[in-house]
């Protein structure tokens, strides 16, 4: 199975100038775990997790006044639309994270995460072997 079929098509955006609480609220209606960060004076987008938001409530942090673009990862890996699911996998276990947004001839096209390669997985009663990275 390929990304595109695993993936999420409705992207979260926010910007660097929301507040972490307000990104959180975004995130828990629609009941995901990330956002896309879009900077119009930055060349590519940044992604905040639930982890990025989680990391500074557990600092002490307020999370009315801290901004979404201090806690953002801006060096990203992004997938390719057809690339496997084992290879997404493979490449999340590798870079500790769990979320990657896929890009296609510089286009956002959607989001895969964790949950959702596991969600296919199980739909489909597949039980795929991962290639050593």
């Amino acid at each position: 199975m390929q990304v595109r079929n695993g993936m999420s098509q409705e992207v979260l955006t926010v910007g660097p100038d929301h507040s972490l609480r307000e990104a959180a609220r975004l995130m828990r209606e629609r009941h995901i775990g990330s956002a896309v960060v879009i900077d119009p004076e930055e060349p590519g987008p940044g992604i905040l997790t639930e982890r990025d938001v989680l990391d500074a409530v557990g600092a002490g942090q307020d999370v009315d006044a801290e901004k979404v673009g201090d806690h953002l990862t801006a060096d990203l890996v992004f997938a390719e639309p057809d690339w496997s699911l084992e290879q997404a996998a493979a490449t999340m276990t590798k870079g500790g994270f769990r979320h990657l947004i896929v890009v296609e001839k510089g286009e956002i096209l959607g989001m895969l995460s964790v949950r959702d390669i596991v969600r296919c997985w199980t739909e489909d009663g597949a039980t795929s072997e991962v290639a050593a990275a």
